[in-house]
């Protein structure tokens, strides 16, 4: 496994982690087998194999996914190594709410310090000098480590930083090679500053592993509401694709393996995948492992840039001509 430098932690931060959206959440369908043992069993392994990072949220199956977690944890003796991630579903969040709901976060992780608390996306009206006065507070309290935020713009991200007077550690966002804005911007500025950024949803849920094409779509809830699983968007995506499987089989690896490779050789970015198995945990921490040459890195690079999915307007009518068969 590979670690964060430069980044002042107590704890080390692995460059691969561990989402924990589908801890007891039913719409990945995975059900109560999967959030009474199968979710132990990741959490275990993926301690193990050197995973140190662990994100939920309280809105992740309303405060489940964070039980899981933490039960999880320190049943099998890591809870205090690790470096647990969560968020406040920002409903009103000023400051004594957010100090409010931190703590009630953290007496269902089991924990007295969260090692980073993450604002989950920004609020349209409420503005970050209030939302920041109370995380500065938690800080004070020792309730909390060190802050983030999550689906911010680089703007807001700085601007959340000048209201807590104090780094701001991350930013959360959707990161991947489906899905490569945040090179324009944010990825620049958290290597500059020694900030992090979080990839979520780093194999587009899915998209990336090369499982999937115009002919083979997912079946899952989840996935097909997503309009990457558009039979256009598949289409648009085979170049992409098709360097990736190339790249993959240069390495005798997984597409999604080097999906994952590709992001953290950028740096200051860590990754945050889920796992439905044991084997899935283990191949996406086997991710660390993979030296991607420059000219790979730059062939996906590009294709990553020349990826331009359906979306918006178009995205919503186009699932709903694939829905009524038109």
């Amino acid at each position: 496994m590979k670690y964060l430098d430069g980044i002042a932690s107590d704890k080390p931060i692995s460059r691969i982690g561990l989402g924990t959206w589908q801890f007891g959440s039913r719409e990945w369908g995975y059900g109560d087998d999967y959030a009474g043992r199968g979710a132990d069993e990741i959490v275990a392994r993926a301690a193990q194999v050197g995973i140190t990072l662990f994100d939920t949220a309280e809105a992740y199956a309303f405060g489940k996914s964070e039980r899981i977690l933490g039960e999880a944890l320190a049943k099998h003796g890591v809870l205090g190594s690790s470096f647990v991630a969560t968020k406040i579903f920002p409903i009103l969040p000023i400051a004594p709410v957010v100090k409010q709901r931190a703590k009630a976060s953290a007496a269902r992780l089991g924990v007295s310090t969260i090692d980073l608390y993450q604002v989950h996306q920004p609020n349209p009206v409420v503005r970050d000098g209030t939302t920041m006065a109370g995380m500065r507070e938690l800080q004070d309290e020792h309730v909390v480590a060190e802050v983030g935020v999550s689906n911010y713009p680089l703007a807001r991200w700085k601007d959340a930083e000048h209201a807590l007077g104090r780094p701001v550690l991350s930013n959360q966002v959707q990161f991947s090679l489906a899905h490569a804005d945040p090179l324009d911007d944010l990825v620049p500025y958290a290597a500059s500053r020694g900030r992090i950024v979080i990839a979520y949803s780093p194999l587009g849920q899915g998209l990336l592993s090369g499982r999937y094409d115009a002919a083979n779509r997912p079946s899952g809830g989840v996935r097909r509401a997503n309009p990457l699983f558009l039979e256009e968007n598949l289409s648009r995506a085979t170049p992409l694709l098709d360097t990736l499987r190339e790249v993959a089989a240069t390495h005798d690896v997984t597409p999604a393996q080097v999906a994952l490779a590709w992001l953290i050789h950028h740096p200051g970015v860590v990754v945050i995948p889920g796992a439905s198995s044991v084997a899935q945990v283990e191949a996406n921490a086997a991710a660390a492992d993979i030296d991607l040459a420059d000219d790979e890195v730059a062939r996906l690079t590009e294709q990553a840039r020349a990826f331009r999915p359906v979306g918006g307007l178009s995205a919503g009518r186009a699932m709903l001509r694939e829905r009524v068969g038109r």
